[in-house]
């Protein structure tokens, strides 16, 4: 069984604003469908206006955080995972810390009181949505709150610790405390690539930490852009798979192990100079309901069967069972009890 606060997540909190809007809406804001920006100034009116125009739902959003709140339902145990970052004092904020508690995830939100709480609008047109987010208090956290001793109480209390590579933009010196406290006590820590931009334009920062990572996920774009990025002059996946996890380590408790998916191709895992492929659960198209939160999911299922301490298949098959859930519903939520067996 898992304990209380073995997994300990650490991100850019973005409260999902959802809702069916019309054609003139987007027309209103110049934003287009499928598609996922930064807020600019035109854009920052349209969440208030959302919320008194049409009937939101509001969801725990931000990858890390998606992440956490699937595994935590996929170990149903309350309390077996904590996450920090930063929100504003303000409507939204009270909503996530809601919606976090309900998901049973122990948060220790910092609070930032002149900024308002990051968001992400989700426009829905015809079942097709638009992202639009801005990150707001997210990107204010600072490293003072983690040293706090009831927060680096959750610190000393995990045992495997996962942030996104968002996360690289915000706080990076908070991710290096966390990432010398796993190696000097043996603990696992983990990242994600996230993002091609994240690893071209924080590639230093990324660099920094990579020693660290003894899980580094990600998928085949971003292990694409990795490769260019370090002129390794190849687009094979299992290849660049397999160069990550052979990236110098400062600690030697453990091996690197890298996994990426694909979409709907196989999952390539790389370890100890040798790639297994895991083929996933094909969905019929006409079950798809948005792919928003797919990858936050699969990871959140391989974690929860990961510091169960059970095999590499398992966690895969967790990660695929997790990712399936995700992407037959409306951004990154879950029906009452998983059914995985």
């Amino acid at each position: 069984m898992a304990s209380d606060g073995i997994l300990m997540g650490m991100g850019n909190p973005l409260l999902d604003i959802s809702a069916v809007v019309d054609e003139e809406f987007l027309q209103k804001y110049g934003v287009a469908l499928n598609n996922a920006i930064l807020a600019e100034e035109k854009h920052l009116p349209m969440y208030e206006e959302m919320t008194s125009k049409y009937s939101v739902e509001y969801i725990a959003g931000g990858a890390t955080q998606n992440s956490i709140r699937v595994a935590q339902w996929m170990l149903q145990v309350p309390g077996g995972t904590s996450y920090i970052g930063c929100i504003g004092k303000d409507q939204f904020g009270e909503e996530m810390k809601k919606n976090s508690k309900l998901a049973g995830v122990n948060v220790h939100y910092y609070e930032d009181e002149s900024t308002p709480t990051g968001t992400c609008a989700v426009c829905v047109v015809g079942g097709e949505r638009s992202l639009i987010a801005n990150l707001s208090a997210a990107n204010c956290y600072k490293s003072e709150h983690l040293k706090r001793p009831e927060n680096w109480a959750l610190v000393e209390k995990a045992k495997y610790f996962y942030i996104a590579g968002f996360f690289l933009t915000v706080s990076p010196d908070s991710i290096q405390l966390v990432a010398e406290h796993a190696a000097a006590k043996n603990k696992v820590f983990m990242m994600n690539l996230s993002a091609p931009f994240i690893c071209e334009f924080f590639k230093d920062a990324q660099e920094k930490v990579l020693p660290y990572m003894d899980y580094v996920f990600g998928n085949e774009t971003e292990a694409k852009t990795f490769s260019k990025v370090h002129g390794w002059e190849t687009d094979n996946v299992e290849e660049i798979a397999l160069k990550i996890s052979q990236w110098p380590k400062a600690s030697g408790t453990y091996k690197r192990i890298t996994v990426i998916t694909q979409g709907a191709d196989p999952v390539i895992v790389a370890e100890d100079g040798k790639v297994k492929k895991f083929p996933v659960v094909l969905l019929p198209k006409e079950k798809l309901v948005d792919t928003n939160g797919a990858g936050d999911a699969f990871v959140g299922g391989f974690l929860s069967k990961l510091v169960q301490q059970k095999p590499i298949e398992e966690c895969v098959r967790a990660g695929c069972y997790a990712a399936n859930v995700i992407i037959q519903r409306s951004g990154c939520t879950y029906p009452e009890k998983p059914d995985f067996h």
